[in-house]
């Protein structure tokens, strides 16, 4: 990563260095204007070819060495499709997970606490539990949430 900062530094540093010089030129008039603008083209087509090949040039990462994820650790999407779980309910339900009173999570999803009430009572019938809790420990269960 240093070699990657130091190169662009470098180059940055050309880049000043050129157009310094470059307006040297035109108050001493040595150049006409044309060979300024070659010069400051040519320097930027070099510039854009060398930042091409260092993106080029970036290693992809082999799919080999990346180990999959178990399946204990994967969201059952399935699961929530068939229980019919809304993306709204789901929240509530993340947000009951990380133990958000229902004034709380009306406060974080910008609605009104009734309908977090509505949301909670849906999710209870959807996940067949009688409390907030025991809706949590099947949604585990169901691998609907991460412990």
């Amino acid at each position: 990563m240093k070699q990657i900062v130091i190169r662009f530094g470098l180059m940055a540093a050309c880049l000043l260095i050129f157009m310094q010089l470059g307006q040297y030129t035109l108050m001493t008039k040595r150049f006409s204007d044309e060979v300024f603008l070659s010069l400051f083209a040519v320097l930027f087509l070099t510039f854009g070819y060398v930042v091409s090949q260092f993106i080029q040039n970036k290693k992809p990462i082999k799919q080999d060495n990346i180990e999959p994820i178990s399946n204990s650790l994967e969201i059952n999407l399935k699961r929530i499709d068939e229980l019919k779980i809304s993306n709204r309910e789901y929240e509530v339900l993340e947000l009951i997970n990380l133990g958000c009173s229902n004034q709380e999570i009306s406060e974080k999803l910008f609605i009104s606490e009734s309908t977090v009430k509505s949301h909670v009572s849906s999710l209870l019938g959807k996940l067949d539990a009688k409390r907030r809790t025991q809706a949590i420990k099947k949604a585990k269960e169901m691998h609907i949430l991460l412990d």
